[in-house]
């Protein structure tokens, strides 16, 4: 029973975002599980397009770059081990004109404004324009009130989880708690704030009703 009534509650707030989303012109999709958010994202994109990847513990999570790839797709990632960084620069510059680009959202407020933060800026930049269409998977835990609610849970939930991944020396992946660090390590350089549609871009958002990724 008391499943029932959350994912009840969670199916509720999540259709509320997705009809804020559709009302500042996303396209905007409620899935229960990662596995439709799977589905989904295989039906938007094309057989044997260029697929850029963000940095993104959502799309790494489902297996998406994977399946794209079994697909047909070229996907263009700068996360596989081994490379150099000027190796991983030059194909972060190749994911800003890719025909798709697949990220996560940090943040998702209740009426419908996308909120990110980089480090490096690539995939913020690659959500505002560049690739033709951008594919948003986001999971439910990623909704909050506000923008001021989403730039306290880019920094305090997100950047020490994922300082944490990509093992950066900063004071949050110590203790957890963000600071306003000053050190070339930061994570938090450059915020996104979509409050509407990029006018040039074809935006879909596909909120899971599960939590996924920071």
């Amino acid at each position: 029973m008391e499943r029932e009534i959350t994912e009840w509650y969670v199916e509720q707030i999540s259709k509320h975002v997705v009809e804020a989303l559709k009302k500042n012109g996303f396209n905007a999709y409620f899935v229960k599980s990662g596995k439709e958010a799977v589905n989904k994202v295989l039906e938007l994109i094309p057989k044997n397009a260029k697929v850029g990847i963000g940095g993104s513990a959502t799309i790494r999570e489902l297996k998406i770059p994977d399946i794209l790839a079994e697909k047909g797709c070229e996907v263009i990632r700068h996360d596989v081990p081994g490379l150099s960084p000027e190796e991983q620069f030059q194909i972060r510059r190749r994911e800003l004109l890719a025909d798709v680009f697949l990220a996560s959202a940090n943040a998702i407020t209740l009426d419908g404004k996308i909120v990110s933060m980089d480090g490096t800026g690539n995939r913020v930049a690659a959500m505002a324009f560049g690739p033709k269409m951008v594919i948003l998977v986001a999971g439910v835990n990623k909704v909050v009130k506000d923008l001021e609610d989403a730039i306290w849970r880019i920094k305090n939930v997100a950047a020490p989880m994922n300082a944490k991944r990509l093992k950066r020396n900063v004071p949050c992946v110590k203790d957890g708690m963000c600071k306003d660090c000053n050190t070339p390590d930061r994570i938090c350089n450059i915020l996104l704030v979509l409050e509407k549609r990029p006018s040039l871009t074809e935006y879909h958002v596909i909120l899971v009703g599960e939590e996924l990724g920071f």
